[in-house]
């Protein structure tokens, strides 16, 4: 990456609000699962490894949203996947998985939380987020949406909104709320994999660039005034365009983007995979295990 104080300010490349929100809410966290749990019922202490997954949870969307790659994600489209990755695919398991179940009970007894049982069912949830996923990347879409800030702020909330829901069948840590058994979790992951290579694919496989925001200057300064201070006219108008930041070009960046989201996902995926397998796998060896010890002895050797 380059040197991007070198071109603009340090406001613009770390995003000082974003960032002071992020600690703010990493704080509250740890208020809410530390000194101040007694507040809630029936609650038990926190392991070190949930908090660490809820706190880099945050600092992972801050870094994807707020900090130097959202920057970059208007100007190369490698960096732009990278955020998506980021944001939809690896942040949301871990806030979920993060939240301790006492605490997910408390927010899913108020009533507007309590209607959202009957909606979350899993194969809208999977097509949902993929559907808008999908839509965001079809080319005139995705330069509409970079190129009007409303649109961008409110799609890309809705959009984390739905990968919350596609992920939470998945890791629901609240009992009660479980949809799915271990096996058909195998199965929704294997279906989410399927839903979003078509995107992926279109990205990677076309000969030609997609998306006017990374080739047509006009466009790409647009795009760039909602995350710059200042006229972004005047700031941008010394560079040819984003190829003056872009090590590849508009093609090459544009597939290794593609790929580069398709590998994250592949391996996110494959980790939860493996988590759901192992808690399905453990649970299958106790059940043997308690139907052995209530055998009668002289049955454990017939």
């Amino acid at each position: 990456m380059l040197e991007l104080t070198k071109y603009f300010s340090a406001y613009d490349v770390w995003s000082p609000l974003f960032l002071v929100s992020s600690v703010l809410v990493i704080i509250l966290y740890l208020g809410i699962t530390g000194p101040y749990r007694r507040v809630f019922a029936q609650t038990d202490p926190v392991p070190v490894a949930k908090k660490l997954m809820f706190i880099s949870g945050v600092l992972l969307l801050y870094l994807a949203q707020g900090g130097p790659i959202n920057l970059m994600s208007h100007i190369m489209l490698t960096f732009h996947m990278l955020m998506m990755a980021l944001t939809y695919i690896i942040v949301p398991p871990l806030i979920l998985l993060g939240i301790p179940s006492w605490l997910w009970r408390y927010l899913l007894d108020r009533k507007p939380l309590r209607r959202l049982k009957g909606l979350m069912h899993p194969i809208l949830m999977a097509v949902l987020f993929n559907a808008l996923f999908s839509f965001y990347h079809v080319p005139v879409v995705h330069d509409y949406v970079m190129t009007n800030y409303a649109v961008h702020i409110v799609y890309y909330i809705v959009l984390f909104v739905a990968a919350m829901m596609m992920w939470w069948p998945i890791v629901v840590p609240v009992p009660e709320w479980v949809i799915l058994t271990d096996v058909k979790k195998m199965g929704y992951i294997f279906l989410n994999g399927v839903l979003i290579t078509p995107a992926c694919a279109l990205i990677i496989f076309a000969s030609e660039p997609l998306y006017a925001t990374y080739v047509d200057k006009e466009t790409w300064i647009q795009a760039m005034g909602y995350c710059l201070t200042g006229d972004p006219s005047k700031l941008l108008a010394a560079f040819d365009g984003p190829e003056f930041f872009n090590w590849f070009s508009p093609v090459e960046d544009q597939q290794l983007g593609g790929i580069v989201m398709k590998l994250l996902q592949e391996t996110m995926y494959g980790c939860i995979l493996y988590y759901v397998f192992i808690h399905w796998y453990r649970r299958e060896s106790k059940e043997d295990d308690d139907i052995v010890d209530t055998l009668p002895e002289g049955q454990l050797h017939s």
